[in-house]
This record gives structure tokens, C-alpha cells and sequence, in this order.
């Protein structure tokens, strides 16, 4: 799984990050509240699916936090705006901007119902975290 890490770091090397949006930012500063109790990497794990062809997903974290009673949890996280995690407005059916975002809602799922898989397999956790539940 680490063979395909493109960056790994323990918390306290933040300023070395490469992160996609602001709500990314916030999260490793929210990982950061558990000093040396958690590490992460970004893009590190390459996860198949199938949706007419195969295609590849690479999910935006992968986290180990120790836990109250000293257990590792491990976590594949994904950083999306709140508007791609749900379906779009059905009012607009005819526009341009409804199909596209009914494409990327279905391309989603599709991704995230293999890394759900993929995380059961593992006894990992798989989350997708928006902008309303980092505050930005």
C-alpha cells in the first residue's frame, strides 16, 4: 500500500504538505491536535473500480491515529465540497451545469462505494469530510 507514497509525513513537518483546497488544509490542522498520536500521508493509496472501464482513485488521505486505549485506527479520507456529496437540484434537468454535476455525483459514488470496499477488506474507516464538518 505505501509502495505508491508520494508524500509522507508526521505531524509536525506540515509546511512540507502538498493539499488540493482549503478544506484539506483544515483538516491536517485538525489531525495536528493529536500531536504524536497520529500520522498521515496524502495520496497514497491507488484503489480500482469499474464504471464502463477500469479506472483508478486515489483518495485524498490515508491516517493513523492511536486511539484512547492505545489501538491503531486506521482511516482513508476523502476532502470533497458538500455540493458533490449530494444529488443535484432535479428542478434544472435541462441545463448543462445539472448533467455535469449528476455526472460527478454518480462518478463519486461509484469511487467511494470501492473504497468502502476496499476498507472493509482492511479493517479501515472510510470518510468523506466537507467544508461543514472542518468549518470553513
Amino acid at each position: 500500500m505505501l509502495e505508491q507514497l508520494y508524500l509522507w509525513r508526521t505531524l509536525g513537518i506540515l509546511n512540507q504538505r502538498i493539499l488540493k483546497s482549503t478544506v484539506a488544509t483544515r483538516l491536517t490542522l485538525f489531525i495536528g491536535r493529536y500531536g504524536n498520536e497520529s500520522s498521515w500521508c496524502s495520496v497514497t493509496i491507488t484503489l480500482t473500480y469499474y464504471s464502463g472501464e477500469v479506472r483508478r482513485y486515489y483518495p485524498d488521505f490515508y491516517i493513523k491515529v492511536r486511539e484512547k486505549f492505545g489501538d491503531i485506527a486506521k482511516y482513508i479520507i476523502e476532502v470533497k465540497p458538500k455540493k458533490q456529496t449530494q444529488p443535484p437540484n432535479e428542478k434544472n434537468k435541462r441545463t448543462a451545469s445539472y448533467r455535469n454535476a449528476a455526472l460527478t455525483y454518480a462518478k463519486n459514488q461509484t469511487k467511494w462505494s470501492a473504497a468502502r470496499e476496499y476498507c472493509e477488506d482492511r479493517q479501515m474507516n472510510f470518510l468523506i469530510l466537507t467544508e461543514d464538518h472542518l468549518g470553513v
